[in-house]
């Protein structure tokens, strides 16, 4: 795994250093918002994680954060916050974080996640290279809905759904393979996220709105809320 770690303190970066070297992972830092710009510039598609501190010199991280987004859509991030304030997670959250973690942070619970988001995102790859590069058909499929969960192509109203990131990729193909099945926060972080006990809910609300933003361009929403229960995808009544 190649991880670039952008955070300002050193002492952070000195510390995991020594846990990335125990997990055998490559890494590199980058202390302030420029350098890291320009190390992810210099080969975007190296990267296999993205950590990210919002509070950066030179260049603030929510600006890092949209730049590598323009730059690459799918690479996995992850911000390292110490903005406690729902607004301010969110905000990340919607630029394009896969997930976030708060400081100060356990060390064990940063490398859970780092495994747990690096585990859906190499698996999606690895289906993508096992199955024919260039299957056409529709695995998912409802009355104004359809995947190919293999080229990851999505069609609602028969439009195409552009520039999904990964999470929202997942998100969207767990909703809709169950069409009116209510799925509650906590399972959606188990199946989306692949954990469950240490999760925040509202990045499942935070993916779930950057979506439907994303939907609403096309037609209809169909992802819908079941209020105090959770969220399910229902196209039927969408005509």
């Amino acid at each position: 795994m190649q991880i670039l770690m952008i955070e300002d303190n050193h002492s952070v970066c000195e510390m995991m250093a020594m846990f990335f070297k125990k997990e055998k992972w490559q890494y590199d830092f980058a202390y302030d918002g420029i350098e890291a710009e320009e190390k992810f510039n210099a080969d975007p598609h190296k990267w296999d994680i993205i950590l990210l501190d919002l509070n950066l010199p030179k260049k603030d991280g929510m600006q890092v954060a949209a730049d590598i987004r323009r730059v690459s859509p799918t690479v996995p991030l992850i911000m390292l916050t110490a903005r406690d304030t729902e607004s301010d997670q969110v905000l990340g959250l919607e630029i394009g974080a896969d997930d976030y973690v708060t400081k100060p942070f356990s060390t064990i619970t940063l490398i859970a996640r780092i495994k747990a988001l690096y585990r859906r995102t190499h698996l999606n790859k690895l289906e993508d290279v096992h199955d024919a590069e260039n299957d056409d058909t529709f695995d998912i499929q409802t009355k104004h809905f359809k995947m190919n969960t293999k080229t990851r192509e999505v069609f609602l109203y028969d439009k195409p759904v552009n520039d999904l990131t990964p999470k929202e990729f997942d998100l969207l193909k767990t909703l809709a393979s169950k069409p009116r099945q209510v799925f509650t926060r906590s399972q959606l972080l188990q199946l989306v996220w692949d954990y469950e006990y240490y999760g925040d809910e509202r990045t499942v609300d935070a993916h779930i709105k950057k979506l439907r933003q994303k939907l609403e361009d096309i037609g209809p929403q169909v992802i819908k809320t079941v209020w105090g229960v959770g969220y399910k995808f229902d196209d039927e009544g969408n005509d």
